[in-house]
């Protein structure tokens, strides 16, 4: 009794604190200046001889504040000022009182009025609180009668309880007189405290007979507290909120403080209905939403704790199936009117379809169960299609019946079939009728593809076991599903609305998913990729014919479902090896089949977004594609060569048809033959890397001629013909980078090729043909240089290859393998041999520069002078000293006479490029020839003199001295 006088007290306080918000917006109504109209401060300096006229508003008993005085009066007449706002000494200062306008004639500006000068922290503790609490006080009062009288023993229990009655019907009938005589109680807070009082007395008197003193059985206090409920119920129509709110607490507290030892559900169910329903109507017709919330929520509580309680047999769980759709779809839409009432019927039907769900699953998914879950499911419909705000929330009842099926432990196959199809038709149903409708929207959407996926995907998940004749069967069942989104869609093809949103694209897509999970269940695995790759196209084609463009980006997502299931299957079926390889594929025909259909359909895909910037991922998927199938009909040795045709091929067509924009797909080509040349780059770079130590490289280190002609010369061939071809707008970098690509490609294959020319493959064949190699090499890059630059204009070009051939020949030829110290065949005739072009190539090469790049000569000028200096002096060196030993230089002892030949050679050497210096006037050339000289007179003094005697001695000081002469004598005329 105490948790219930305290519920009832907490009741009681939210009551009054909504008055209280109630008032404060009738205040809000009025605003200031009509309540306090034509008035202003009084002046506080005032003769005290001036007094005040009082002016009264007519129909109103309100004396207006001490500081503010009207301007005029009825009368017109100007009023005089009012006193000043202290008061004269020895007055007392009081506030002012508001009277209540009493009688009929009260009207309800008059009453704002006197609620804004009020309503305060003393008006609400002083006057309201007082009130409620002493009903409240009359109850515990009465509550503490009973229990003193029982630790006293002075009153029997029978006397106890009829006093405890006799005492609450005392209170009731003074709550009467009490508003009866209103003109003398003036406020209608003490009536309803009295019949509150009251109330809560009856019950206390009924529950001390039968639980406390069993005078009573349980079914005659159950009678007893709900009659004093619907007592309750009809004092509120007389006396307001409080007996409503006693009768709520006590209508919900009967079945529990009510102890039975085989309680009835249906009964219980039945006074549930009663009750709830009554305080629900008597909230509708008082519009006290709160009351009927408040016993929508305890009728719920009680309905939920009863199912979940555990066993009930069909009776049973027929009366709380029945209690829950009333409670959740029948009495809302009658416990309150407004905008909050769509909020309150969305809430309850969703709170009854979770509560019915627990129903069905607590009675073992039982046919009764599910036929009350089908009635919920249609009066949920229906009043959704009357409230818009339920149709936000249709689908919480259709995913918990699906959810309900998933969870199903043994579903028979019959009521199994029953059960989804019934879902389907009230839901389908449903959204198929409000699709399209103005009211229409993604909602429906949801709803029919919930229904089609989650029906197949339950359906699936219970009763596939992959048997014999299954996979038919659920791939017919998938189509079959399929057709319900796709009727959807077929109802909006004539809507004007369709193009609006995605619910037209949604649709299709669903379909086009389901169909894809029938192939997948009744098709081999090699057919998913081609399934869903048919898909996609059928959803493009219709995207196209529709105007969606929603579902062309629908489509999109279907492609790379097709392209994920090829990848996934690639490697079982061995079609990988064939892209890169050759291999053998155990059937070569499916293998065609399902890359030339994604290739076909990509394809289709790439050339419906060739001007948007899709292209940039579909134009290279589609050649990706298209190498796939070309990989399936040929040779992995053939593979760059028809790669290098496709790109020669896609150049020219762009060329023709602009608007393809195959930018995207010509890269994606290079970067395939790009792809195929790093192999044998890598050879050739591995080679070369080893060369710069010293190594020869020999023909069988490198790829071979096949090798280089397919995958690095035709590559590059095409690569020159793609840059020739394309349209000349294209950015310089790519150009650029194109080139130089194409020529590296051309440059490593050519010398692939060249490399079989002399078949040097071991150290022998380097010592005897290894520089003849080297010559002919550098010889054909200059050439080449030359001709880039004289037929071509192509200075680029030509300065690259004529450095290029520079750079070999100062590396491997002057550097790695010269033939002074290295041991290389020269050939054995005198001067007519590799010398000359093995020391003449950088002399060339660098004059043919100072041609192509004149403006540059001067920058180079040093460089090239000491590079030709440095090819004179080992030209000429190598000559003396293969007069001695022949086509191999370093071999053999030198003989006194080859010594002093080079110290001869020297001087003359120095003489004459001081003569060219001084001709040309080259300093460099000059002080080179100082450098040599005096390199010539020290050795001849310090090496050549110490070892001769003789004639050989006094020629070579002969010789010395007039050299020296004949330099001074040079430089003395040239500097005259």
């Amino acid at each position: 009794m105490t948790g219930i006088l305290l519920f009832a007290t907490l009741i009681l306080s939210v009551l009054l604190y909504d008055t209280r918000r109630r008032l404060g917006r009738i205040e809000r109504l009025i605003p200031d200046h009509q309540a306090l109209d034509h008035a202003v401060p009084v002046q506080p300096e005032r003769p005290e001889h001036q007094e005040v006229e009082a002016i009264a508003a007519p129909d109103l008993d309100f004396q207006p504040p001490a500081q503010f005085v009207p301007l005029t009066s009825d009368s017109g007449a100007v009023p005089t000022p009012a006193a000043a706002n202290e008061p004269e000494p020895g007055e007392a200062q009081s506030e002012p009182e508001f009277e209540p306008a009493s009688g009929p004639e009260s009207t309800f500006p008059q009453r704002a009025i006197a609620s804004w000068t009020g309503l305060g922290f003393e008006d609400l503790f002083g006057r309201k609180l007082p009130i409620w609490a002493g009903g409240i006080t009359l109850i515990v009062a009465a509550v503490l009668m009973v229990k003193y009288s029982i630790d006293t023993g002075l009153l029997s229990p029978v006397v106890r309880v009829i006093m405890g009655l006799s005492f609450g019907g005392a209170l009731i009938g003074m709550g009467g007189l009490a508003r009866h005589r209103q003109e003398v109680v003036r406020d209608i807070r003490v009536a309803q405290a009295l019949a509150g009082a009251g109330v809560g007395g009856l019950y206390a008197a009924v529950l001390a007979a039968s639980n406390l003193y069993e005078l009573v059985g349980p079914g005659t206090a159950f009678a007893g507290l709900t009659a004093i409920t619907a007592l309750a119920l009809g004092l509120a129509l007389r006396f307001g909120a409080p007996c409503a709110v006693l009768g709520l607490v006590g209508g919900l507290a009967t079945p529990a403080v009510v102890q039975s030892q085989s309680p009835s559900v249906p009964l219980l169910a039945g006074y549930l209905a009663i009750v709830i329903g009554a305080i629900t109507l008597l909230s509708r017709r008082q519009r006290w939403a709160w009351l009927g919330i408040g016993a929508l929520t305890g009728g719920a509580g009680w309905s939920l704790l009863t199912i979940a309680m555990g066993d009930l047999d069909s009776g049973s769980t027929l009366a709380m199936g029945l209690l829950v759709i009333l409670f959740g779809l029948g009495l809302p839409a009658l416990a309150m009117e407004g905008r909050s009432a769509p909020i309150l019927r969305a809430v309850t039907g969703v709170v009854g379809a979770l509560q019915l769900a627990l129903v069905v699953a607590r009675g073992d998914f039982a046919p009764l169960t599910w036929g009350l879950y089908g009635l919920l499911s249609l009066a949920f419909v229906w009043l959704a299609g009357r409230t818009p705000i339920l149709q936000r929330t249709v689908a919480v009842p259709l995913l918990t019946a699906l959810g309900l099926i998933a969870i199903w432990p043994v579903p028979d196959a019959g009521l199994f079939a029953a059960v989804v199809v019934g879902i389907a038709a009230i839901y389908g149903s449903y959204a198929l009728r409000h699709l399209w409708h103005v009211t229409g929207g993604l909602v429906g959407v949801g709803l029919l593809g919930a229904i089609a996926l989650g029906g197949y995907m339950v359906s699936f998940g219970k009763f596939y076991e992959g048997n014999t004749g299954q996979d038919l069967r659920f791939a017919l069942l998938a189509m079959a599903f399929a057709a319900l989104p796709a009727l959807g869609a077929g109802l909006g093809w004539r809507s004007s609305e369709r193009l609006g949103d995605a619910r037209f694209a949604l649709l299709a897509s669903c379909s086009g998913l389901l169909v894809v999970l029938a192939g997948m269940v009744g098709l081999p695995e090699w057919c998913v990729s081609i399934v869903i790759a048919v898909v996609a196209a059928a959803l493009l084609g219709l995207s196209v014919t529709a105007r969606d463009s929603r579902l062309a980006k629908g489509a999109l997502g279907f492609l790379s479902a097709a392209v994920a299931a090829l990848v996934i299957t690639i490697e079982t079926t061995g079609e990988l090896a064939r892209l890169f390889q050759a291999a053998s594929v155990p059937h070569p025909a499916r293998a065609v089949l399902r890359w030339a259909t994604l290739c076909i359909v990509a394809t289709g895909f790439a050339w419906r977004n060739a001007g948007t910037v899709l292209r940039y991922a579909l134009q290279p998927l589609a050649i990706l594609l298209g190498y796939g199938l070309v990989a399936q009909l040929v040779p992995a040795a053939w593979l760059p060569v028809a790669t290098a045709a496709a790109l020669v091929a896609l150049v020219e067509g762009g060329r023709r048809r602009p608007a393809l924009a195959p930018e995207p797909a010509l890269a994606t080509l290079g970067g395939l033959l790009v792809l195929w040349a790093l192999e044998p780059m890598g050879y050739w770079l591995a080679a070369g890397a080893l060369s710069l130590g010293g190594n020869p490289v020999f023909y069988t280190d490198l790829p071979s001629v096949g090798v280089a002609m397919g995958r690095l010369l035709v590559p590059a061939i095409a690569l020159a013909v793609t840059l020739w071809r394309s349209p000349e707008h294209q950015p310089a970098i790519v150009r650029a980078g194109g080139a130089a690509l194409s020529g590296g490609l051309t440059l490593v294959g050519v010398h692939i090729l060249f490399k079989q020319l002399f078949t040097i493959g071991d150290y022998a064949a380097f010592v005897r043909v290894g520089l003849a190699e080297r010559c002919l090499w550098q010889a054909l890059l200059m050439a080449m240089g030359a001709l880039a630059w004289r037929y071509l204009a192509a200075r680029r070009i030509a300065v690259g290859l004529i450095m290029v051939s520079i750079a070999h020949n100062l590396v491997y030829t002057v550097a790695l393998h010269d033939p002074l110290w290295a041991k290389q065949a020269v050939g054995p005739w005198p001067l007519v041999n590799l010398l000359l072009p093995a020391f003449g190539i950088t002399f060339v090469g660098i004059s043919i520069l100072f041609r192509i790049v004149p403006d540059r000569a001067e920058y180079w000028t040093r460089i090239g002078d000491a590079l030709r200096m440095s090819m004179i002096l080992l030209f000429a060196f190598a000559t003396l000293r293969q007069l001695f030993t022949g086509t191999v230089l370093p071999v053999g002892e030198v003989l006194e006479i080859e010594n002093i030949g080079r110290s001869v050679l020297a001087i003359l050497l120095a003489i004459g490029f001081l003569l060219w210096g001084i001709r040309n006037s080259l300093r460099d050339w000059r002080l080179a020839s100082l450098a040599l000289m005096l390199g010539a007179v020290g050795k001849v003094f310090l090496f050549d003199a110490s070892g001769l005697e003789g004639l050989l001695r006094i020629a070579s000081f002969l010789a010395l001295g007039f050299s020296l002469i004949g330099i001074g004598w040079l430089y003395t005329r040239y500097r005259h």
